[in-house]
């Protein structure tokens, strides 16, 4: 996608942005609730965000979830630019965290609707269907 730039979120505003996108694709457009979206984690997490000539659209976060296994999560792409590797991008920077951290696999909590997404990925589902955030999701791993 011409003008993307996929990066780590390390000042405030970044970091900021990437609530935002959270805020309108989980919250606004999806419905969670806001006390179920924004954890202790965030403190804690890796954030990835992908802006579009400057302007926020994606992100994505990594937390460690065990001894050698990190988890991606909180990907949101708005989406009027679905469909456009946005997703991809911020996917592929997080799992270059994590392996450059010297994780050797990563999983993540895939809504049912996107897992052919992260099946395209590399992700093999990992488990049976569950209910987070009253949304069907499907556990799915790979390796680093």
């Amino acid at each position: 996608m011409q003008g993307l730039v996929v990066k780590l979120a390390e000042t405030p505003e970044e970091r900021s942005d990437c609530r935002e996108v959270r805020r309108r694709v989980f919250i606004l457009e999806q419905g969670i609730a806001e006390d179920e979206e924004y954890d202790d984690l965030d403190a804690m997490a890796v954030h990835a965000v992908a802006l579009v000539h400057g302007r926020a659209v994606g992100t994505g976060r990594l937390v460690q979830d065990g001894h050698d296994v990190a988890r991606i999560g909180r990907m949101a792409v708005d989406e009027a630019v679905r469909r456009h590797g946005v997703g991809g991008e911020v996917l592929a920077l997080l799992e270059r965290v994590a392996r450059a951290e010297g994780y050797p696999s990563v999983h993540l909590h895939a809504q049912t609707y996107v897992q052919k997404f992260y099946a395209a990925q590399g992700y093999e589902p990992a488990g049976d269907l569950f209910v987070e955030a009253g949304i069907e999701h499907v556990l799915m791993t790979k390796q680093l």
